[in-house]
Order: C-alpha cells, then sequence, then structure tokens
C-alpha cells in the first residue's frame, strides 16, 4: 500500500450518552435505551474527501443506531504498527480499527485480532471478491474485512503520445510489456525521456508487478517460506533496468523519487509516460497546470495482467466486549452505498462488487473505467502469508532494488541478496 502523511485530527463523531443509568443491573454486553453499547473506531483516513466520509457514515450510524454508539478516533499511518502494538499490550485498543492485510498475519499469531469467521454474514461475504477476501485469511480464519486495494496503471502525456502518433492500448486490448518499451523507445527525444518509473521505495511494486510473469519471490510463503529469484522474478526488474540503461528511454532520476515527486517534471513535458498506482489520479487532477491534458491507459501484461495486491482493512480487537455489534459497524461501514463514498475518497479501488458497478466509479475522465477494470486481476500477493516479511522488505528487497536500479550491482548479484542475506531473516521466523 503506498505511503500515507500524518492527517489533520478529525472531530470525533459525536456520542450520544444517556443522562442517567439503568437500575436494572443490565450487563451491558447488548447494550439497553440507557446504556448504549459504546464502540471505538480507529480510522486512518487521510484525504479530505475520505475523512468526510468517514465522519459522515459513523454520523448517520449513532443516528440510526441509538443502542450501539459508535466514537471515532484518529490514527496515523506512520506510526500505526507501534501505536497498536503498544495499545494490545496494554489492554487499550480500538474495538475497530483500520489497517491493511499485510499486518493481519503476525497480530492473529499474536492473537491481538478476531477472527471474524463466526460473525459476518452470507450478504458481505458475497459482495466483496474472493481475491480480496484471501488478503485476510489465514488458516481458515478470516481477521478482517477488505475494502480498498490498490492497482498499477499507466499516466500518459496526451498532448504528447497524440503527436508521436501512437495507437494507445484499451481495456480489452492492453499493452504488454514489449509495447510499453516500444512507446516509451518512440516517445524519447532529445529534451525527454519515454517513461520514468517511480523507485524510491520499490519492492511493492516490483513484486506485485511480477505476478504479470507468475514470480512468487517465496517458495511455500505459509509454512516454511524460503526467498527464491528464478527466470519470473527477474523479469520486471530486468525490464525497467533495461529500458533505464540499455535503451536510456526511462529516467534514471526515477530511481530516487516517488510517484508524487515525478509529477512536477511530468508536467513540464521531460516525461511521456508515467507507471504508477490508480490513487495518483488524484494528484494529478489537483496538481495538472491549466492545458495538460493527462489519460490513463490500462495495466500492462506480461504473461497476464495479474497483478498481487494488499487491501486496507478494518479488524475487530480480540479483546473487545462486543465483537457482534463491532461487526455489525463493520458491515454497515463496509455496505455497498458506503464503499462508494470511501473509494472515490481515497481514489482507491473498492472490493465491493456492487459498490464497483457505480457510475461515480467509471468516469472515463479521471480515469475510473479504467481503474475499476483492472479489479478482476488483483489476487492476493503469495508475500502476505510470509512470517518476517515485513523486515525482509525494509531490510533487504528496498535496499537491494535500489542497488541495483542505481546500476550498482547485477542481476545476479540481486538475486543472491534477496535470497541468501534475506533468507537469514526468514530462518528466525521459521523458529
Amino acid at each position: 500500500m503506498r505511503v500515507f502523511k500524518a492527517a489533520a485530527a478529525v472531530t470525533a463523531a459525536g456520542l450520544v450518552l444517556a443522562a442517567c443509568g439503568s437500575d436494572d443491573g443490565g450487563d451491558g454486553g447488548s447494550g439497553s435505551a440507557d446504556e448504549p453499547v459504546e464502540l471505538t473506531f480507529q480510522t486512518l483516513a487521510w484525504q479530505t474527501a475520505s475523512i468526510k466520509a468517514n465522519e459522515q457514515i459513523v454520523k448517520t450510524w449513532n443516528e440510526e443506531n441509538p443502542d450501539i454508539q459508535v466514537e471515532l478516533l484518529q490514527g496515523d499511518w506512520n506510526n500505526v504498527h507501534d501505536q497498536l502494538v503498544t495499545s494490545f499490550e496494554g489492554g487499550t485498543a480500538p474495538d475497530v480499527f483500520h489497517y491493511e492485510s499485510t499486518t493481519l498475519l503476525d497480530f492473529s499469531d499474536r492473537g491481538n485480532v478476531l477472527d471474524l469467521s463466526e460473525y459476518l454474514s452470507d450478504g458481505i461475504r458475497e459482495d466483496i471478491r474472493q481475491g480480496a477476501w484471501d488478503t485476510v485469511t489465514y488458516d481458515d480464519g478470516v481477521y478482517g474485512v477488505p475494502f480498498l486495494q490498490e492497482s498499477q496503471v499507466v499516466f500518459a502525456n496526451k498532448a504528447v503520445v497524440d503527436k508521436a502518433g501512437i495507437e494507445l492500448p484499451t481495456i480489452e486490448d492492453p499493452w504488454t510489456w514489449d509495447e510499453f518499451a516500444a512507446a516509451a523507445q518512440k516517445l524519447t527525444t532529445e529534451n525527454r525521456y519515454g517513461a520514468v518509473f517511480p523507485l524510491k521505495s520499490p519492492a511493492n511494486r516490483v513484486l506485485n508487478l511480477g505476478r504479470n510473469f507468475g514470480a512468487d519471490y517465496f517458495s511455500d510463503p505459509s509454512g516454511d517460506a524460503k526467498a527464491v529469484f528464478g527466470d519470473a522474478e527477474a523479469e520486471v526488474p530486468q525490464r525497467i533496468h533495461e529500458m533505464i540503461y540499455t535503451d536510456e528511454t526511462a529516467s534514471p532520476d526515477g530511481v530516487g523519487m516517488s510517484s508524487s515527486d515525478a509529477l512536477p517534471a511530468f508536467f513540464d513535458g521531460q516525461y511521456a509516460l508515467l507507471p504508477g498506482a490508480i490513487w495518483l489520479r488524484q494528484q494529478l487532477t489537483e496538481q495538472a497546470p491549466d492545458g495538460f491534458e493527462w489519460i490513463t491507459l490500462p495495466a500492462l501484461e506480461g504473461d497476464s495482467q495479474q497483478q498481487g495486491a494488499v487491501a486496507q482493512t478494518l479488524s475487530v480487537s480480540a479483546s473487545t466486549e462486543h465483537p457482534e455489534e463491532a461487526v455489525q459497524f463493520i458491515e454497515y461501514f463496509l455496505n455497498a452505498e458506503n464503499q462508494v463514498k470511501l473509494a472515490a475518497g481515497d481514489w482507491l479501488l473498492p472490493t465491493s462488487q456492487e459498490a464497483a458497478k457505480s457510475p461515480r466509479l467509471n468516469d472515463e475522465a479521471t480515469g475510473w473505467d479504467v481503474a475499476t477494470a483492472t479489479a478482476d486481476n488483483l489476487e492476493m500477493a503469495p508475500f502476505q502469508q510470509v512470517k518476517g516479511f515485513e523486515e525482509w522488505k525494509s531490510k533487504i528487497a528496498n535496499p537491494a532494488l535500489q542497488e541495483y536500479f542505481s546500476d550498482e550491482i547485477s542481476i545476479e548479484e540481486l538475486g543472491t541478496k534477496l535470497t541468501e542475506d534475506g533468507n537469514e531473516i526468514l530462518e528466525r521466523y521459521q523458529r
């Protein structure tokens, strides 16, 4: 998932409490008219539209459910992991919390999150894509409800590609990686690179796109996982490296850039094609100068268009005193109507199949039609099941890929670092 900036504090939703307590000795498990069940919900929403959607959904819930009142808390993507670990250990965890699927395996192993299998309704099970459910399912337990996912597409400077007479791909007929490289070659001039790959933190992008060629990067991911690096795993990094250093059609400046960092030069015409995640469309919409026209092109195709994907999730703390009510709230929060609002606020894909049909999420002008078309190609990234993956990624994969994309090591040396150095880390998690 992308790295989020801290948001301004969100005003908590109004909590409606009765002025007097109950005298009937109720146990507080299901609440009553005089003593409602009180739940805390920690959100990580940070964009203005997403924050507004969270506030509105919680407010409406509280109005419609006087017996189950939800207090909205603001979390921060930059420190949420440490904050949750501390709150789990201290017994102060929110009843419902927003995070992402890559963390749930570790939390479930520690007994921090509730298995939702016996609480979820058939309605939400059927509405959310199975590929999204796979991201939160471990050993037959379901440890969260997935609701937002990102995919990778390509953005283009329309005036430049039109002038070059390039035939653009369609949803039905996407570019292959070879066709993308050929287009970048044709678009490269003395003053312009055909493409730029933002590669500041490349591991997630490379691993997820590696599914285009069937790359696993790990054997037995849910068991005695070992890092592997064969022909399939080498495909995506080699192709990017070749465009940068052999063809010289992709800017080497991208190696140190985030997607947002690349936008000023993209707007200035220094790059014609910009591969990136679908959420970048928001910044393109808001920041593009007057007269600049950009378009969203479909995801690239290797042996397939499959991409690995994680999911943003809502989970229930194992220590909650109100599991049924917590799941009831989650199912309301993530119904199809609300997922449209949440997806639009974050410019990400809803996991709800009904929400994905909304005209609001199929608008051609802002690339929603192309983004939504990628949903069926998203599958659980194998690395999500690997114990120790986050440490492998931060200590081994990101630095090694940075060295490779900076042309400091060979593809063989990259493979050695990912496997031999990486497996030293993974072995600690198998003991």
